[in-house]
């Protein structure tokens, strides 16, 4: 279970060594009760307070604490100081990140990027007989884009880097002009658009990605692995680079969760506010995603290498993979 604080005035604190959540409403307080032992992570945003007793309970059970922006971007966290696995791994992240076994992770993660959103536009062709045309020569774009990442190859990631971004971006580019036009007039959008949003589709998407990488960067921290040392992407200042690098396949997750609370027109004018220069998502609209979004990687299970697992099950299980064959473990 995660909890999201995203009302304001909302308080967490213990209880009977269960978490509280105080509501004010209306001048009535409204009280939720929440087993430790059943919440994986709290994100907390738009003034809301905790208690140094939470912070502590979810110490004791290992529960993620985040803290994040108005528009979903993690900004903090509190985890305990353990590494949670020897520092092995992270010596072997550091090699990596500077000979071939970087690069051929960086292609691997870009291509299944670009495979599962291929995939998505597939889906989406099936149902929309009048659009199928335009939807097939997205994809055909999209397989091009793949075969040339793929194809690339270089003594590790940075001799390629300006290449592979080169081609993710122009893939993206072809993505995300297909999904606009597969939308409502009303929603319609010009590309991506960043902090702010230009319109509320990037608004609710920019939120979900948000959310997205407080995610990774707890399977990555659980698996011992080293948030902040990417391979692709740039190691400035207290940028979690690793986080970005590895979160390619699983954007996905996002992207359809959003495309589909547009798609099935339940997105309206009330669930998005008008702020300089775009649009940021309310409390409604923040309530409305969050709820699909953790039934969608929480509730739902796929077949993930033999087994039926949730979304977020098999992205640990990935972080896990990844970390045990750099250090050559089976």
């Amino acid at each position: 279970m995660q909890l999201h604080l995203n009302t304001p005035g909302a308080y967490l604190h213990v209880k009977d060594k269960m978490f509280e959540v105080r509501l004010k409403k209306d001048g009535e307080v409204k009280k939720h009760l929440f087993a430790a032992q059943k919440v994986a992570s709290i994100l907390i945003a738009t003034q809301a307070a905790l208690s140094t007793d939470a912070i502590k309970l979810g110490m004791m059970f290992n529960v993620d604490i985040v803290f994040v922006e108005y528009d979903g971007q993690p900004f903090g966290r509190v985890w305990h100081s353990k590494l949670g696995s020897t520092t092995k791994i992270r010596k072997a992240q550091l090699e990596a990140s500077l000979n071939e076994t970087g690069l051929k992770w960086i292609l691997e993660w870009l291509t299944s990027k670009i495979t599962n959103q291929r995939e998505f536009l597939m889906d989406l062709k099936k149902h929309r007989k009048t659009r199928a045309d335009l939807i097939q020569k997205a994809v055909d774009k999209l397989d091009s884009q793949a075969s040339k990442i793929a194809a690339t190859s270089g003594k590790d990631v940075q001799a390629v880097a300006d290449t592979l971004r080169g081609l993710e971006g122009t893939a993206g580019r072809y993505y995300f002009e297909t999904l606009s036009t597969l939308l409502s007039e009303e929603y319609c959008f010009r590309g991506r658009s960043f902090r702010p949003a230009a319109d509320p589709f990037n608004a609710f998407l920019n939120y979900a990605y948000g959310m997205l990488y407080g995610r990774v960067e707890k399977v990555l921290i659980i698996a011992g692995l080293d948030p902040y040392l990417g391979f692709m992407h740039r190691d400035d200042y207290n940028q979690l680079s690793f986080v970005y690098d590895f979160i390619e396949p699983y954007r996905i997750h996002a992207e359809r969760v959003v495309y589909r609370l547009f798609s099935g027109k339940q997105i309206n004018k009330a669930h998005t506010d008008r702020i300089t220069n775009g649009y940021s998502l309310n409390t409604e609209g923040k309530s409305l995603l969050v709820g699909r979004y953790n039934e969608y990687m929480e509730g739902d299970k796929i077949r993930h290498n033999g087994r039926n697992l949730t979304r977020a099950h098999a992205m640990q299980l990935d972080a896990h993979r990844f970390a045990n064959e750099l250090i050559g473990k089976p």
